[in-house]
Formats: structure tokens, sequence, C-alpha cells
């Protein structure tokens, strides 16, 4: 610091203020080059940030498109699935029908040779009736005879002979009766005949029918819409991976933005500190200038270096030296070490920061797979649940259509409506039919979830309740077609599907207040009532 002695006074002489003046200048314009630096960096980034959204909006505007392209794939898709469907039924109904002709051609023939067999038997019966009456005339001629002969017995021949007429009559009302079932029967047979050859030009005319029905063009129809639909979802993917490359894309242009943004507020502090500093330093700069105005710097040197100076010029100095120290402020001597504390703490921040952003990606990364897999698993659940009731419905129904419509376009968020359309109806809500066509439809929705995975057992508690005779016989068909794979155990009221069943099971009252369980096996009674009817 300053020296005092006796005789002298020694002042310390700091560094030129000039000297500070400029490290700031350089400073500042250091910093403005950062800055300048930073707005490009930040300009590029949102540049950026505007390409990836037009990428992102353009990628939107194609999926749209794509997705209305695999709707209408899927729709014609299921329109050839019904196609297929119902060529399979009009082949299974030919089939059936043809079986059923077979079969009463079969119940035909025997029809015939029983009414032979009967014709037979009526030809014996009226030769014995002919041969009675031939008798019987004979004895009548005889009895005649013995009454010209024998007038004493008139009486008894008279009773004889009234008894011979009465069984005369008798024979001749038989003949008659005979006479008549025969022009019944050969009536008949003239009419199971034809019948029999209408059976048999039917026969003709389905086995024709078979044999025109072609598959081949439906089947190169469903390939040729299976191949367009596989173009259709790889398209569809191909344009999912791209939308979520972009996504990545953008939210790492985010992240460097908002990075950009977090170091551009302490630089733009930095640089508003600056120009407060810059500020302050030009106007002690004009003041020193309005003070040394008109005087000659280079005269002033060698006074400076004079010690026989006055001393009212060296307090000034010592004045505007305090001045200038008291402006600068106390110095803090532990900024260095505050320095590097910051620089370490900001260290480990930013690795915690980049350790988090790691995290994030990875756990985004992890969502878009479950829900890209969630979605391919619902839209094959929906898809298999979808084509199961497309079949069972016109099964239960004997005709008409039904299928599922998802109410929104994500189908991780949008539900399922059930559209069912019965044969004869228009297409509507299941909310719209009666409850024998809610339950039918429901049966069929549960049968179609039922295939999905296949159990051992299925129990139904008493589904046919609401159903008439046609559509419980039809639940039969199709729970005897189900029954090869899974074993059914059902309680019902109903005696069209008791008669389904192969054992039976109830609970019946024989005293009052005492239930007892009774088991009826079927196959077993039928076959006990087979011995016994043999056996008699």
């Amino acid at each position: 610091g300053h020296l005092v002695g006796a005789h002298s006074v020694l002042f310390h002489a700091p560094d030129s203020q000039l000297h500070g003046v400029l490290a700031r200048q350089r400073e500042i314009e250091v910093l403005q080059v950062a800055a300048q630096q930073a707005t490009t960096a930040l300009e590029q980034g949102k540049h950026a940030v505007t390409l990836a959204e037009e990428a992102y909006l353009a990628i939107e505007s194609r999926i749209a498109p794509l997705r209305s392209l695999d709707s209408e794939s899927q729709q014609r898709q299921h329109a050839l699935q019904l196609q297929v469907l119902k060529l399979n039924q009009a082949n299974e109904r030919s089939q059936e029908r043809s079986t059923q002709i077979t079969a009463e051609l079969h119940e035909l023939a025997e029809q015939t040779t029983n009414e032979q067999r009967q014709r037979a038997d009526i030809s014996e019966r009226m030769e014995a009736m002919h041969a009675q009456i031939t008798i019987q005339q004979e004895a009548l001629e005889q009895a005649r005879h013995k009454a010209a002969a024998q007038e004493t017995d008139l009486r008894q021949q008279r009773e004889r002979s009234n008894k011979a007429q009465h069984e005369l009559q008798e024979a001749r009302f038989f003949t008659k009766t005979c006479a008549e079932k025969l022009t019944d029967l050969e009536h008949n047979l003239h009419q199971t005949q034809a019948t029999l050859a209408q059976l048999e030009q039917t026969l003709t005319q389905s086995r024709d029918e078979l044999a025109r029905i072609e598959d081949g063009a439906s089947k190169q129809q469903l390939q040729e819409a299976l191949q367009q639909r596989q173009v259709c979802e790889q398209a569809l993917a191909e344009a999912r991976n791209a939308l979520e490359h972009a996504s990545v894309s953008l939210n790492k242009l985010e992240q460097e933005r908002m990075a950009c943004e977090q170091k551009l507020d302490p630089l733009r502090d930095k640089l508003t500190e600056l120009t407060l500093k810059e500020q302050e330093a030009r106007l002690n700069y004009e003041q020193w200038v309005e003070h040394l105005q008109g005087v000659d710097e280079a005269a002033l040197l060698p006074l400076l270096e004079n010690s026989n100076a006055r001393p009212q010029a060296l307090q000034n100095d010592l004045n505007r030296l305090n001045d200038a120290i008291t402006a600068l402020g106390a110095v803090n001597l532990a900024a260095l070490e505050e320095l590097q504390t910051a620089q370490e703490r900001k260290n480990y921040l930013d690795a915690q920061a980049q350790d988090l952003s790691a995290a994030l990606e990875t756990l985004e990364a992890a969502i878009r797979r479950i829900d890209k897999e969630s979605r391919d698993l619902l839209m094959a659940t929906y898809d298999e649940v979808n084509r199961h009731l497309a079949e069972m419905f016109p099964v239960l129904f004997g005709g008409g259509e039904a299928r599922l419509v998802l109410t929104g376009e994500e189908i991780l968020d949008s539900g399922v409506q059930v559209m069912a359309q019965p044969p004869g109806k228009k297409n509507s809500s299941i909310h719209l039919l009666s409850g024998g066509e809610k339950a039918l439809t429901a049966i069929a929705l549960v049968f179609s979830m039922f295939q999905l995975n296949p159990a051992p057992f299925c129990l139904l508690d008493e589904v046919d309740a609401p159903l008439d005779d046609t559509n419980t016989e039809r639940l039969c068909n199709l729970i005897k077609k189900m029954a090869q794979q899974t074993q059914f155990v059902f309680i019902s009221h109903n005696k069209i599907t008791m008669e389904l069943a192969q054992q039976l099971v109830g609970v019946t009252m024989q005293e009052r207040g005492v239930s007892h369980v009774v088991a009826v096996d079927i196959e077993e009674a039928l076959r006990m009532s087979d011995d016994g009817a043999i056996a008699a």
C-alpha cells in the first residue's frame, strides 16, 4: 500500500485503468461472437424443427389415405369372406339336400316294397274270399235241392238259407271294401311313383347345380384381395416406421433447442451485465475526456513522473484513484474456487441430465414397442373374432351376417360395436333386435371368442331359454359340431336340448322336503330298450 514517512509519502501505483478497459473490450467481443454463434445455432435448430414438423405433417397426410385404403381392403376382404362363406353354405346345403334326397329315395323304395307286400297279401285274401264264396254258393244250391225234395225241413232250410245269404252279403261287402282298398293303393302307388320321379329330377338338377358351382374365380379374387392387403399393410408399416423416426428426430431437435435456450439465458444475462459495464466504462471515459479536454497528455506525462508535483494535483489523483477503487468494489479472492465448484456441479448435472434423457428415450421406445405389440395383438384378435362371428352368425340364424365395428380410429382407445343383420332385416345395431335375436347374437359372439382358445369344458346355463324350437335346433346342431373337441355341460328345461344330451342329471323330490339326484345314461337306456325289444 502507501508508505508515509517523516519527510516523504510514497503512493502505490496500480495498473493503468486503460488496461482493464481493453480486457473488458476483448471479453465483450468474444462474448458477442459466442452470442452470434449461439443465435446462428438456434436459428438452424428452429429451421430443422420447422423441416421436421413439415415432414411430420406430410407423413400424417399420407397416413390418412393409407388407413382409408386399409379399411377398404378389410371391407373387400370381409365381403369376399362372406361370399366364400355363402358359397360354402350353398355347397353344404346342396350336399345336405342330396343326402336327404337319397334318404327319401330309400324310404320310398321301402314304402313301395311294403305296399307291394300288402298288395300281395290282399290278393291272397281275395282269392280265399272267392273260394269261400264259391263254397257257400255250392252249399246254397245243395240247400235249395234239399228244400225242393224235403218240404218237411223247409223252416230249417230257410234258416240256413238266410244265414248263407247273410254271410254272402258280408262277403260281398268285404269284397267291395277290398276292391276300394286296392283302388286307393293303386292311386297311392301312382302318386309315390310321381313323387319318386320328381325327386329324381330334383336330384339331377341339384347334381347339375353342384357340378356348375366353381369357386376358382372366388378363390382368385380372394387371393388378389389378400395380396393387396399385404401390400397395404406393408406400406402402412413403413409409414408408421417413418413417423416414429420423424418423432424421434423431432424429440432430439426439441431437446437440443431447449438445451440451446438454457445455455442462451446465462449468456444473455452475462451480455446484459457486460453491456452495463460497457456503458459505465463509456461514461467514465467520457467524463475523463471532458476533464482532459484541451489538455496535452504528452505534456502531462513528465509532470506525473516528476515527484515535485503539486499536492493539490496529487490529492486530486488520490481521490480519483480511490473513487476508481471504490467503483471496482471488493475483490473476491475465492472466485476461482467458486468457479471450479460451479463447473464440477455443472458437469455432474449435465451427466445426470444425459442419464435422464437416455432413460426417457429407453422408456419411450419401450412404450412405443408395447403399444405396437398391443395394437398388433388386439387387431389380430379383433380380426379372428370377427371372422368367427361371420361364420357363427349365419349358422345360428340360417343366413344373414354380423360383424364387429370399431367406434374409433385407434384400437387401443376405441370401443367395439356389434352390427347384426338377420335374414330379411336391414343392417342395424344389436339394440334394435328382439330378445331371441339378441340371445342368438350373444351366443354367436361368445362362441366366436371361445374359438380363440377352446377349453376342454364349456358350461352353459339356460342359454336356450329365450329361443324358439327352430333356433334351439340350430343351437343344438352347432353344439353337436363343437362337441367333437369340447365337452359341454349345460343346464336346460328344453326338451329339444335334452334330446341332444348323452347323459341326463336331474333333481327330483319324491318325498316332501327330500331331494334326490337322478342320472340317466342315454346310450345305456337305448341299449337296454333295444335288448328288451329283441327279447320280446
